[in-house]
């Protein structure tokens, strides 16, 4: 019978370290048996695999065995989810609800924001890229990450309000070029707030009745280049929001490092994001809780056929992707409409897996691809030495499906152990 309750690991300091055995090890980018990691509060000490035990200079003074023997767990890095909105409450499906959710002030939704940062935590999520707000929470929520005596939650990093143009896509997240005198000077704004990293908005959304983005993009490739330029000015990264061909070209062609969503995406721009080392996250979340819920929402026959059409070419445009090389990253936009933070991204690694992605290349995609190409401030992502120890341990085993990340795990971070349980409450994610 599979164990239902979190293998019990203590908890390292910065002068005890522990030293787990697992019979499989998932490093973020390959799989091997029998392992050994030695690792204290601060950073991973040792890796062996296949029998390779520590040295006794690695351990403990005295120390002769593990502090844990699992041989039927898997241990793999701690989550990275890519794209999500902090300050949204996603997994409220109710209109009127996240309506009144939205009238908030910036001091609520940070402390909601806040309360959702330890059940992340619990779930596997180690690491999250804020995907933008007009109020300045997530750029709060870094900063308290970075700080020293922050609680416990997630490394965090924000780009602050995202970047769009005067009454299109956008206010609420972001604020418009429009507010300042020039691109550069919106750009060097945000930077000044403390933004991690620069997010645009040259598209707008999906039309779900029409099954198309029906709008024009609101940034062309001039102006794209021009917020790209001014960000490598300060040495951050941009990512855009970026659904429909027209605006995708866009896009790609003024140089962002990732494409978010990118619904509608043309064999020829895959070839461009793997030429050009431009990462995509797909979220496929988002409009797979559209059909989902179809009911809830008012969704006829033709708009749900519509959203499953969508669906059905982005897992295809997911798979050829990945067959040709892209860089693919793993987020699941939550805190839009019914996805909820955390369980939401599970989710969303489930639906690359439906897609046909292979189960080990999600699971890279979800940790060290995209520590790699994203460039985080912590060493993240890689069960490495000089890495932060920061883990999922489980007899449920992910690399046979993502759907095993749903179940009861212990989750390690730096001096922090937690446990998710069969009782973990989504409330308020």
């Amino acid at each position: 019978m599979i164990q239902s309750t979190p293998i019990s690991v203590p908890a390292a300091t910065t002068t005890r370290r522990i030293w787990l055995h697992v019979g499989t090890l998932f490093d973020g980018e390959t799989t091997t048996r029998d392992a050994h990691v030695v690792y204290d509060a601060n950073r991973i000490h040792f890796v062996g695999t296949e029998g390779n035990t520590p040295p006794a200079g690695q351990l403990n003074p005295g120390q002769t065995g593990p502090d844990v023997t699992a041989p039927d767990a898997t241990l793999m890095p701690g989550l990275i989810e890519a794209h999500a909105h902090l300050f949204l409450e996603g997994g409220e499906l109710d209109v009127e609800k996240r309506a009144a959710y939205l009238t908030q002030t910036s001091t609520e939704h940070l402390a909601c924001a806040r309360a959702r940062l330890e059940p992340l935590l619990t779930l596997g999520i180690t690491a999250v890229r804020d995907a933008g707000d007009k109020d300045g929470v997530g750029l709060a929520l870094a900063r308290q990450s970075k700080s020293p005596n922050r609680p416990i939650m997630p490394y965090l990093d924000s780009p602050g309000a995202a970047i769009h143009h005067a009454g299109r896509y956008g206010k609420f997240m972001g604020s418009p070029i429009e507010d300042h005198a020039s691109i550069d000077a919106c750009v060097d704004s945000r930077i000044a707030d403390g933004a991690d990293r620069i997010k645009l908005l040259p598209t707008g959304i999906i039309n779900f009745k029409q099954g198309i983005v029906t709008t024009k993009p609101q940034m062309d490739t001039a102006e794209v280049a021009a917020i790209v330029a001014a960000a490598k000015r300060h040495g951050r990264q941009t990512f855009a929001h970026s659904s429909g061909d027209i605006g995708i070209d866009y896009a790609i062609d003024g140089g962002v490092d990732s494409i978010e969503h990118g619904f509608f995406l043309r064999d020829d721009q895959l070839a461009k994001l793997r030429d050009l080392n431009i990462a995509w996250i797909p979220t496929f979340a988002p409009v797979q809780l559209q059909v989902d819920n179809a009911a809830r929402f008012g969704w006829d026959e033709q708009i749900v056929g519509n959203l499953q059409r969508i669906l059905d070419n982005h897992a295809a445009t997911l798979v050829k992707g990945y067959q040709m090389g892209v860089q693919i990253i793993a987020g699941s936009d939550a805190g839009s409409v019914g996805v909820a933070h955390g369980l939401g991204f599970i989710l969303e690694l489930e639906l690359m897996e439906r897609a046909g992605m292979p189960t080990a290349a999600i699971l890279r995609a979800a940790t060290a691809a995209s520590a790699a190409r994203l460039a985080y401030a912590d060493p993240i992502g890689r069960i490495t030495p000089g890495h932060k120890p920061r883990f999922i341990l489980s007899v449920h085993d992910p690399l046979a499906t993502v759907s095993n990340l749903r179940f009861p795990k212990t989750v390690i971070f730096d001096e922090h152990v937690l446990s998710q349980t069969d009782s973990f409450d989504p409330k308020g994610l």
